[in-house]
């Protein structure tokens, strides 16, 4: 028994790393874009996008198929593969001598963030016995927060010497992290399934991969232009055939009755909700600090710090707070507060510089309210599943998350694509706290408690519960 809380502790250890670092990616190469575009002279702005967007779109694409194989294969299987090919990856990043490897890196990378994400949650949550998941659901939470923040001082630090030490940063964190989850962390499966629904996989996979590409490049191809108006189509069909296919296939990729439960399905469309607005609010304030206060790269970086430093310290009691009273509480809570930043940037910033009382407030109430809200998404969304239903569950969160930053994203670009003054940032941020109270309303309607799930489930999907048998604590 001895050496089981050490191994425990190195597993949670590098279930961390590896959120941590597949989250600080995401806003180190955001700070770096610039850079990016002075290094691959000529290249143009709409080229250069896909530096974000192939990563956006594959990894949206990806991530649901993902846990639902971690699920089957074994999440150490998939969180360790996922890391090693972002590992892999980021180093070719770094590397890259046109901008045409480098998309192409970024796209390896996602396919390793995807396999990382929800076998990451999947793993975790069996760490903690069931009363303290909670603090597993907040400590996930938190270091998204912890990324965030640390992500574009880092990145504004990095690029002052070279745009390819965003990328080379994952390396060594990547290597030892993989040598010490190889050997500590426990394999969880599910066993004696019947045969996976490889193409059930593939579609739902082209499926989203069609509607993010049609919401990331709606703005720049025209959003009634032909190549858009396919990828929707697409989209739709997709969504029409998997609905179908889930109801006639043994093994499904989204089994009906996950989505049949309540508090699950109307969590992920409040996870869409809010993401929308976190996404509306990333651009409106990074735009709005470079453009119309004319700040820095490394400045603007440290000024955006805050917010997300404070949802990091947030995220831990927010998710002990949700499994005490309830995520739709805690949720309408949090949702409620994070509104309250947008608004306070919508009234109290202005085209003079006044980051102390114009910035700093908002970014922090924002930030409480992130940190409070996003372990109540998670808890709603994923709690309610039997536990060999993690990974899948949190794959179609992910997937929710990646949508509505998408979404949100695209909103605010088509604003200040129309005008720039100090208005249209407004604009953006009470779009922002729409999104937000949206979510918390959305997730409050989950339901006053969680019931079992053998209430919900359809006497077919889950009538014989699979046996998930970690392996490696046994023996300590």
């Amino acid at each position: 028994m001895s050496t089981i809380a050490p191994r425990r502790g190195l597993s949670v250890a590098v279930v961390l790393v590896g959120i941590f670092i597949s989250s600080l990616d995401l806003f180190i190469v955001n700070i770096a874009f610039p850079n990016l575009l002075h290094s691959f002279r000529p290249s143009s702005l709409s080229a250069l996008s896909w530096v974000l967007s192939a990563y956006a779109i594959t990894f949206a694409a990806l991530v649901i198929p993902a846990g639902w194989w971690a699920d089957q294969s074994g999440r150490k299987r998939a969180f360790l593969s996922g890391l090693a090919l972002f590992t892999v990856a980021s180093a070719a990043c770094a590397a890259a001598p046109s901008l045409g490897v480098l998309v192409a890196a970024r796209v390896v990378q996602a396919i390793g963030g995807a396999l990382m994400l929800p076998s990451s949650l999947g793993l975790l949550l069996p760490l903690f016995p069931t009363e303290k998941r909670g603090a597993a659901l907040g400590l996930w939470s938190a270091m998204s927060g912890a990324a965030a923040a640390a992500g574009p001082p880092i990145g504004g630090l990095l690029v002052q010497i070279d745009w390819r030490w965003v990328f080379l940063v994952n390396i060594p964190i990547g290597v030892i992290a993989v040598l010490i989850g190889w050997r500590v962390l426990p394999e969880i499966r599910e066993e004696g399934r019947t045969a996976p629904d490889i193409l059930g996989a593939l579609v739902i996979a082209a499926t989203v991969a069609a509607i993010v590409a049609a919401i990331v490049q709606g703005q720049s191809w025209g959003w009634g232009g032909a190549r858009i108006l396919g990828l929707i189509g697409l989209g739709v069909l997709g969504v029409a055939f998997s609905g179908w296919r889930a109801f006639r296939h043994p093994a499904p990729v989204i089994e009906p009755a996950i989505l049949r439960i309540r508090a699950v399905a109307l969590a992920d469309l409040a996870t869409m909700f809010v993401l929308s607005g976190f996404g509306a609010m990333v651009l409106a304030t990074t735009f709005f600090l470079t453009g119309v206060w004319h700040h820095s790269i490394l400045l603007t970086g440290m000024e955006i710090a805050p917010g997300p430093l404070a949802a990091g310290l947030f995220g831990l009691p927010g998710g002990l707070l949700a499994v005490r009273y309830g995520p739709r509480v805690v949720g309408l809570a949090g949702s409620v507060v994070f509104a309250a930043g947008g608004i306070w940037w919508a009234v109290a910033t202005g085209s003079n510089p006044d980051y102390a009382f114009g910035v700093l407030p908002g970014a922090i109430i924002a930030g409480i309210g992130l940190g409070i809200l996003l372990p109540s998404l998670s808890a709603a969304a994923t709690l309610p599943l039997p536990p060999e239903r993690f990974a899948t569950g949190t794959g179609l969160m992910t997937m929710c998350r990646q949508v509505g930053l998408a979404l949100g994203i695209a909103v605010v670009t088509a604003v200040l694509d129309v005008r720039r003054d100090v208005s249209a940032f407004h604009t953006g941020w009470l779009f922002m706290a729409a999104c937000g109270l949206a979510g918390g309303l959305t997730l409050f309607a989950g339901g006053a408690k969680r019931r079992p799930v053998a209430e919900h489930a359809d006497s077919r999907a889950f009538a014989e519960p699979a046996l998930m048998r970690p392996h490696g604590f046994e023996k300590g």
